[in-house]
């Protein structure tokens, strides 16, 4: 496990020992390339060749566009978008070399329809996409085994919006529905091990990506009127500027878990990302239901 906080990482790696796994911590900044390097040169000397290889490291700024600085867009972009650039080129060197292995890349609806105040972010999440498809199209054409897949998720109940940098009226939430991380772990993990080009967690994620594909000026009209207030936590105002922390350069210090404040607005469930682990046999049972519908609709009518 890669990130910047050593003692969170160590809580992570304590959880996973007491499930009966095994787990190796390696304080990073994944905008660091080299670093990255070193710490999957630990991963193979400890547990051998790498096999799944995760991408999900990211900051954000809720701000306008026009109070951006470009320091921010800058490190947004080093993180959340470089991050995963640095972490699939060292898994790809290792993965070459035997022609197997999985590569999962979390995005996000924000992958297919950026909204505002996350400007920099839905860069970001737009570059790992174009990112990914020209990586996936070169290992086609080598016939390769290695699978690179990506992970978009809705909107999930994570400390994101407690350490996120922000300039707006009220601290920043995600847009509702609200879903707990829990479900995000689930998709990722099934992602890793089934050969699917793309996994959607949430219909959110479904209703926005169509949404924008075949009416974007719709989409356009409806986040201006809406993404806003739905971005704001009416219940909490913005704190003093002097009293803020963000971990846009540095980790916030505190004890977080995989949480956020919305637990009581989260949903456990969906049935979208159920219906999507068995696509097959669904599709399979509805296709029988409306040949055996058209059936009987022949039967009655030449009866």
């Amino acid at each position: 496990m890669l990130a910047r906080e050593p003692e969170r990482l160590e809580q992570a790696a304590t959880e996973v020992r007491d499930a009966g796994g095994e787990a190796l911590v390696v304080p990073v900044d994944v905008a660091d390339a080299e670093a990255v390097e070193k710490a999957a040169e630990r991963a193979e000397q400890s547990f051998g060749s790498i096999d799944i290889w995760v991408n999900c490291a990211m900051v954000a700024v809720f701000s306008p566009v026009h109070e951006m600085t470009a320091e921010e867009i800058r490190r947004v972009t080093e993180v959340t978008y470089l991050g995963t650039v640095h972490g699939t080129l060292s898994a790809l060197r290792r993965m070459r070399r035997r022609g197997a292995g999985t590569i999962v890349q979390v995005g996000s609806a924000l992958s297919y329809r950026a909204i505002p105040l996350q400007s920099a972010y839905c860069v970001a999440k737009f570059a790992i996409r174009g990112f990914t498809d020209a990586l996936r199209t070169e290992l086609l054409h080598e016939n390769s085994d290695i699978h690179v897949t990506m992970v978009q998720l809705s909107a999930f109940n994570t400390p994101q919006f407690d350490w996120a940098r922000y300039r707006t009226r009220q601290q920043p939430q995600p847009v509702p529905p609200i879903f707990q991380p829990e479900l995000a772990a689930r998709g990722i993990v099934w992602a890793a091990r089934h050969r699917r080009r793309e996994l959607c967690v949430g219909f959110p994620a479904v209703k926005a990506i169509v949404l924008n594909k075949f009416f974007p000026g719709v989409a356009d009209r409806y986040l201006s009127k809406t993404a806003f207030s739905g971005q704001r936590d009416a219940d909490r105002p913005a704190q003093p500027e002097n009293e803020r922390q963000d971990n846009l350069f540095r980790p916030v210090k505190g004890s977080f878990g995989s949480h956020g404040r919305f637990d009581a607005k989260a949903r456990r469930h969906s049935w979208q990302l159920v219906a999507n682990f068995y696509r097959a046999p669904l599709l399979a049972a509805t296709t029988l239901l409306l040949l055996a519908l058209i059936t009987m609709i022949v039967q009655a009518m030449t009866g």
